[in-house]
């Protein structure tokens, strides 16, 4: 028997039709470079939007072609998310941040057709002119009075384009399963490859972003996303608070300036906001050197990298609560988010924040399950710990332009359809996964894995150390030792010894480091993760002392 009910397409236009007849006054305030603050409605951005689908049309793109960005966190940006998608063709934001070789290889395989280039990025783009000559046409972010001097050919106006054309566009219906937008992932290991969302996984992903354990994302909330929306799509946002009608406020270039956040979170009011632990640090530190408040503030989500005890504890102080997930850009990036569950309710102190340290449940969706060397699943008891597996409706099953057969470098999937993350995790008997490793940085010493993050949690909990990383140096006895690689806050001093003495009641005796050494900075990659392989590659011939 077949059901009665209509069977409409999810698209992602249909967000903003919702959202303009819906919360038409709702507002969107931007950092942008030639407006420190600029601010307009639902409805101008929804009229804009159709605007740049007319530009679109106008410049010959087609549906199904890639459209480029580089670009930061604001309204523009936002405008392309809905004009390209919404008109059939894929939206592709590139992480400016990448090495400018990487950035070429991206727009190159992509076959980019067009690319929007905020202003502050044209340096790189003209670096790359060489490496452009697919690309029909370069539109710079701006407006006319703040246009830059370029060498490039066919570079345009953002705002000129936009004041031609006229603001009625009816937004086109196909296949929810049409490609919507694609991100590259930013792996320090060969070239970055492509996950292409649809628009059916997109609209799901935002469903479930939505939800009371997840953001709670409402009409009622303000969100400040400083997660980049040029990486998998600020984790979702821009699509999740449209669809119920938060107030955006976007942070524009200003992302890691702890000054520029806390003055739009106590100005525009902001309720929650999203980002990965460095920024996070740096909005800390701020507040504790300024004195200042974010009373506002009333929960922020962590990813991208394990969240150090110290960050939840300190945001405790400012009565912000933080919600740790877990996710990656094959995953779009929702997939396991913390929140407490029914009779948790008393939980304080030390037992509250040891079950925040976690990376939470599997958001409704997402299947997760974690399996030995022989791929059998191992019980959820909190101790047993393996590779961590997912599969759902935004996951992908395969990588743009890369062969889809069973076992190749596209298919990242197994026989039985579960997507390998290459996490090593422990789920507890209440559902609560924690990330332990990931399976190329595990420490395995004299037979057992020592987890890297257990002992960087641990260190970074110390007043003195700013930040941290464990890699495995070779041991002529247990193969591999965990090496600590250390920054110190500013005139700090600490020896290898006292950083061994504070760590050894915190952890187990074989995770203790052999060795502490200290340096200036860590590496990172393009998304702000430690760069663990660039780590091993400088200490390939550290020797333990005898």
């Amino acid at each position: 028997m077949q059901a009665l009910m209509m069977n409409s397409q999810l698209m992602i236009s249909s967000i903003l039709k919702h959202a303009e007849r819906n919360f038409a006054t709702r507002e969107i305030v931007s950092v942008t470079a030639d407006n420190p603050l600029h601010r307009y409605t639902y409805k101008d951005f929804a009229k804009r939007s159709r605007q740049l689908a007319n530009v679109l049309k106008e410049l010959g793109a087609e549906f199904g072609d890639r459209i480029g960005t580089l670009a930061w966190n604001d309204y523009r940006h936002l405008e392309l998310y809905y004009a390209v998608s919404g008109s059939g063709m894929v939206c592709h934001t590139i992480n400016p941040k990448l090495f400018p070789e990487q950035v070429a290889y991206i727009i190159k395989h992509a076959q980019d057709k067009f690319l929007f280039v905020d202003v502050l990025v044209m340096p790189l783009v003209e670096a790359l002119k060489d490496h452009l000559t697919e690309v029909k046409g370069i539109i710079v972010l701006t407006d006319a009075a703040h246009m830059p001097a370029s060498s490039l050919d066919n570079v345009m106006c953002y705002e000129t384009l936009l004041a031609a054309q006229h603001d009625q566009f009816e937004w086109p219906s196909f296949d929810e399963n049409t490609a919507s937008g694609m991100c590259y992932t930013s792996g320090t290991t060969g070239n970055p490859k492509g996950v292409v969302y649809s628009h059916r996984s997109t609209l799901l992903h935002a469903l479930a972003g939505s939800l009371p354990d997840v953001t709670a994302a409402s009409v009622m909330e303000t969100c400040l996303p400083v997660v980049p929306m040029f990486h998998v799509n600020a984790w979702g946002i821009p699509y999740a608070c449209i669809m119920v009608g938060s107030k955006l406020v976007m942070p524009g270039p200003k992302m890691a300036d702890g000054a520029t956040l806390q003055a739009l979170m106590e100005n525009e009011k902001v309720t929650y906001s999203s980002g990965v632990p460095t920024i996070w640090l740096a909005l800390l530190d701020y507040l504790d050197k300024s004195n200042k408040k974010i009373d506002s503030l009333k929960r922020v989500t962590v990813g991208g990298a394990a969240c150090p005890r110290s960050i939840i504890e300190r945001f405790w102080t400012y009565g912000t609560e933080v919600k740790q997930g877990w996710g990656m850009t094959e995953t779009s990036p929702l997939g396991t988010v913390f929140s407490l569950k029914a009779g948790m309710e008393d939980l304080q102190g030390d037992a509250l924040v040891d079950v925040q340290c976690k990376q939470g449940r599997g958001v409704f969706g997402i299947e997760i399950r974690i399996v030995d060397e022989n791929n059998q699943e191992l019980p959820w008891d909190g101790v047993a710990f393996g590779a961590l597996k997912v599969k759902g409706p935004w996951v992908a099953s395969g990588y743009f332009g890369l062969s889809q057969v069973p076992g190749s470098e596209g298919c990242p999937v197994d026989e039985l359809g579960w997507f390998d993350t290459g996490d090593v995790a422990t789920i507890s008997p209440d559902g609560y996964m924690q990330i332990t490793d990931r399976t190329k940085d595990v420490i395995k010493s004299g037979g057992e894995w020592v987890s890297s993050i257990e002992i960087e949690n641990a260190a970074v909990s110390h007043p003195l150390i700013m930040e941290a990383a464990a890699i495995g140096c070779y041991h002529p006895k247990w193969t591999e030792r965990p090496l600590l690689v250390a920054v110190l806050t500013p005139d700090a001093t600490l020896s290898s010894q006292e950083v061994i003495e504070f760590l050894r009641p915190n952890l187990h005796k074989w995770s203790l480091p052999d060795d502490v050494v200290f340096v200036q900075e860590l590496p990172h990659t393009a998304t702000g993760k430690l760069n663990k392989l660039a780590l091993r590659q400088s200490f390939a011939d550290y020797q333990f002392p005898a």
